[in-house]
């Protein structure tokens, strides 16, 4: 279980950290990225990208990234609010007509990308084949009614969040979501990040390792019962060619922490990334829009979300500081936090699922060390 990779002095606590998580099994497979200043100051992978088969987790393994590709999903929207092209508080329905339909004729663009759309899951059914056919997908939400009035709190758009942006994007540049995502974005800042992956990348994906029930704990009820199984995704599916080609914004991006990092670090450093622009910094500080500020409906947490991404909530992440910084993170704790103040960004990924949904002592065991590092 060798680490490998480069590591600044000042965060060896990090290198050791995730040497100790692979030897223990808390990690199987895993990789650690943090950018400040511009600079790359720890690039890390270990472990095992199969554990069945002893496969190694190298440079170049991916690994599903689950709810953290809602954040590239983020940077594609904030480009055409940039450029002029989307204004979160026009009516969705200005862009895509139908979804005015069943009386959602006021949802505003903010309320999707805040998740206080009231569309937080199919109305019906869906089936991991209509799941994966996004258009389809998303011309079943635009048919539904709201769940709750629009704006009044949020309701995690867990699975479906990608299917609101991506069709949204569709229909103003006429390209799908992955497509803006990997020519805007992943191209020019020369990010290995797949959200629609083609078949050469499927050979480099790591296999997930699933959670373990938590024991004692509850089954999920009422809504969030509906949202987080409308479809069931079980980890096995995600190794599957049908699951790595769909483009599921909200939650099927394969990267790892590198690729991860050097995309988000545009937010983190007044939108430039390597002498490329990509985002202006006045729509940086639209990310800071709050949104909603209490219980979510479908996660029961105390979250804050702004635009795209949450904002510092100390009761459901208290590793997540405050100031000027936004972050998500993916089921089994995948994470990404970008704080303005420090011009820093740190990734994690992994392949050894932990729960819960939010505050996973694996994330919260990484952003501890970065931030004990950092602030030295």
């Amino acid at each position: 279980m060798t680490v490998e990779g480069r590591c600044a002095p000042r965060f060896a606590a990090v290198r050791r950290l995730l040497a100790e998580r692979l030897a223990s099994g808390a990690d199987v497979g895993a990789s650690v990225c943090v950018i400040r200043d511009g600079d790359v100051l720890v690039d890390l992978w270990g472990g095992l990208a199969d554990a069945e088969r002893g496969i190694p987790w190298t440079a170049d393994t991916l690994v599903n990234t689950y709810s953290l590709t809602k954040t590239m999903t983020a940077l594609v929207a904030l480009a055409l609010v940039d450029r002029g092209a989307l204004d979160p508080d026009a009516p969705v329905a200005e862009y895509w007509p139908e979804f005015a339909a069943a009386g959602k004729q006021d949802v505003l663009v903010r309320h999707v990308l805040g998740h206080t759309s009231g569309v937080c899951t199919w109305a019906d059914p869906i089936s991991l084949p209509e799941l994966y056919d996004a258009r389809a997908a998303a011309a079943k939400l635009a048919a539904q009614p709201p769940r709750w009035t629009p704006g009044d709190g949020s309701g995690y758009q867990a699975i479906n969040h990608g299917h609101l942006v991506g069709e949204i994007v569709r229909r103003i540049t006429g390209r799908s979501l992955g497509t803006v995502l990997r020519e805007e974005f992943c191209a020019p800042a020369g990010a290995d990040y797949w959200l629609g992956a083609p078949d050469d990348v499927h050979p480099r994906v790591a296999a997930l390792v699933a959670a373990p029930p938590p024991a004692g704990a509850p089954r999920a009820t009422g809504l969030a019962a509906e949202v987080l199984g409308n479809p069931v995704v079980p980890p096995s599916i995600t190794g599957t060619r049908p699951f790595l080609a769909a483009e599921i914004g909200g939650m099927n991006g394969q990267g790892n922490a590198r690729s991860v990092a050097e995309l988000q670090s545009v937010v983190s450093h007044g939108g430039v990334r390597d002498g490329h622009r990509f985002l202006s910094e006045d729509v940086l500080e639209r990310i800071f829009d709050v949104q909603s500020s209490g219980v979510d409906r479908v996660l029961g947490v105390p979250l804050r979300f702004g635009l795209g991404y949450a904002l510092p909530a100390p009761a459901a992440m208290p590793a997540v500081p405050r100031g000027r910084v936004c972050w998500w993170t993916g089921f089994g704790g995948s994470v990404v936090v970008n704080d303005l103040d420090r011009r820093l960004t740190v990734a994690y990924v992994m392949n050894r699922l932990h729960r819960p949904l939010i505050g996973a002592p694996n994330a919260t065991a990484y952003l501890d060390a970065v931030y004990a590092a950092a602030d030295r």
